[in-house]
């Protein structure tokens, strides 16, 4: 895993601009802090920070392969789960490699297939590759997203980078925002929408896109989308393949040339990634697997039962540590350490994000990184089979609002009256794309399209927030984090399979459940989900609310004029009185109060200028 930048622009000697190259390459440290690189050939340059995974020896980069008199570099941020494939059907067409890394392997896939290449790959990426033969460069991003790619296009050029910090790295780019990101962070946020990068004029690669630029037009194609055809298993058989597919992705992830751990939660999702890597372990002749779980100074003391968090972990991850014998880690979070790492966490992920929930993560990555370099997550499994209360509550299932946040009342009541008057419209707008762009098919039934719609809604939203939660907290340590529910033929699979089987005996994640029993203890098999755990210190929410009123009477505050002090000091007196959550099962009153110092942060420490 690493971080990638680049520079194309034929009105520039790129030589005379390695000083901000240098710039750009320092931003991106914390993603790669074991090597780096700069390729300079104009009118394109190239960087790379790199943490060593695979070939640790070989694998430097940029790398450049030629093929006769032609000449190809590439970039590359991810993990490639079909390299030893790729590379034996690479060997029989004639080709040679010289390392065993999996950056050779994708850039002798793009010298042969050219564009087609991405449909070649199975794994975690974004890259770009200089093609001096057809003068141009290729960037392409893996079908899920789990790997992020930002640009910048002006009249002369385009710049890249693995992180929105990198491009504010250049001069071109300048940190203003508009109506537009404005709507993104305060309506939408932490969710963003695919392709917007908040800044003006910047732009992310779309999840399955690729795009070829060749110095004055850039054209982007979709490469992956979801795609309606029917289901023709039977139900038993439907167990098998969910089985086989979920086991035959975690065991393609778990290749690692350094030291690999597993997050374990007690969670459906996480213990069956725990236990496939360690029957894998065990048939391998290997040490027991180790695993870590997260939580914080007196929860036990403090925990409050809900619909979204109805029971705590600490009741189950010691029966699935038992039942694999796992080495197991338990991390403990200082409410304290929680709050000041709110400030690190929007560093991390550019923008305010989830919050105490991406604090949370980046310190428990950290202690992570202290003796691992790869872990393996259970995230999305929720998204793609039905975990979440919504997909099974009929009166947010077809609500015609995004079901992770119904209203945008309690975002309104902590804003200006008169702030954003058009930003209703804009949220409606994008919830309306997302379904009416929902592939059905003419046979589905009324439930099974809206679940294909929730589908939707799920995946290219919500999922894309965590996604991108998991990529910047981990990341930010030099930790890297596979996500094996994200193999795009499991997305695939779980897109086209029927709610009565999705949701097997009435339960959510039902057909995982049925396809997992007998493999693991009954009791995670049959637990309620519970999603990633959160402090219930009353501590931290008094650390929070000390800080916003702070805010509030701050005349520097760049946000103090756009909140309204009535309704954000209503939340800090009547916690209770927020219904539903800002944003997902987790951001209540505190989180709300931390978004808020979160945005504050934000707009001072990248001297943000509204547009």
């Amino acid at each position: 895993m690493c971080g990638i930048a680049g520079w194309y622009d034929k009105s520039l000697n790129m030589r005379e601009t390695e000083d901000i190259l240098c710039e750009m390459s320092v931003s991106m440290k914390r993603r790669g802090p074991d090597d780096s690189g700069i390729f300079i050939e104009n009118p394109v340059s190239l960087i790379h920070r790199r943490l060593a995974v695979i070939d640790v020896e070989n694998g430097k980069q940029p790398m450049t392969k030629d093929i006769g008199e032609d000449s190809y570099t590439i970039v590359y941020n991810g993990e490639l789960y079909n390299t030893s494939e790729l590379r034996e059907e690479l060997k029989d067409k004639g080709y040679n490699f010289k390392t065993s890394s999996d950056t050779e392997v994708v850039l002798t896939s793009y010298i042969h297939w050219g564009k087609d290449c991405v449909y070649k790959l199975n794994g975690i990426f974004a890259f770009a590759v200089w093609d001096r033969k057809n003068n141009c460069l290729f960037l392409a991003r893996d079908r899920i997203g789990v790997k992020p790619l930002f640009f910048y296009k002006y009249n002369t050029g385009l710049i890249f980078a693995s992180e929105v910090k990198t491009l504010l790295k250049n001069p071109l780019v300048s940190p203003h925002i508009n109506e537009q990101g404005l709507c993104e962070l305060f309506l939408i946020g932490p969710g963003r929408t695919l392709g917007q990068g908040i800044y003006k004029g910047v732009g992310e690669l779309l999840p399955g896109e690729y795009a070829i630029y060749d110095g004055k037009s850039m054209m982007r194609e979709r490469y992956f989308t979801l795609k309606a055809h029917e289901h023709e298993s039977d139900t038993l058989t439907s167990i098998k393949e969910v089985r086989e597919l979920l086991i035959d992705s975690i065991e393609r992830q778990l290749v690692s040339d350094v030291p690999l751990c597993c997050f374990l939660s007690g969670g459906l999702d996480s213990s069956i990634i725990s236990y496939v890597a360690a029957e894998h372990n065990r048939r391998n002749g290997l040490d027991p697997v180790d695993t870590y779980s997260v939580d914080y100074t007196d929860n036990n003391k403090y925990f409050q039962k809900s619909l979204f968090q109805p029971t705590p972990d600490s009741e189950f991850i010691g029966t699935m540590v038992d039942y694999i014998g796992s080495k197991h880690h338990s991390v403990t979070i200082n409410n304290y350490d929680l709050f000041k790492a709110l400030t690190d966490a929007v560093d991390a992920r550019d923008f305010p994000g989830m919050v105490d929930v991406d604090s949370s993560l980046l310190l428990f990555c950290g202690k992570m990184k202290e003796d691992f370099t790869v872990g393996l997550s259970g995230e999305c499994a929720d998204e793609l089979f039905g975990g979440y209360p919504w997909y099974h509550n009929k009166e947010i299932l077809f609500d015609d609002n995004f079901p992770w946040a119904r209203s945008l009342d309690i975002r309104r009541s902590i804003l200006r009256k008169d702030f954003l008057p058009r930003g209703d419209e804009y949220v409606r707008q994008r919830y309306l794309d997302t379904c009416n762009n929902t592939e059905k098919l003419k046979s589905d039934s009324r439930l099974e399209a809206r679940m294909r719609e929730m589908f939707s809604l799920n995946f290219h939203w919500f999922m894309q927030t965590l996604l991108d939660r998991k990529d910047r907290m981990s990341m930010y340590n030099g930790f890297e984090v596979r996500v094996p529910f994200c193999d795009y033929r499991v997305v695939d699979y779980a897109f086209n399979l029927p709610w009565s089987m999705k949701a097997l005996n009435g339960r959510e994640k039902g057909i995982v459940r049925a396809a997992f029993r007998g493999l693991l203890p009954d009791s995670i098999i049959d637990r309620k989900k519970s999603p990633y755990p959160k402090t219930h210190n009353p501590l931290y929410f008094e650390l929070c609310a000390n800080k916003v009123r702070e805010i509030l009477t701050d005349s520097t505050s760049p946000i103090r004029d756009i909140l309204d002090p009535a309704g954000v000091e209503s939340i800090i007196q009547n916690p209770e009185q927020i219904s539903s959550p800002w944003y997902g099962q987790l951001m209540r009153a505190p989180q709300i109060l931390a978004y808020i110092i979160q945005l504050d942060y934000w707009f001072r420490k990248n001297a943000v200028s509204i547009v």
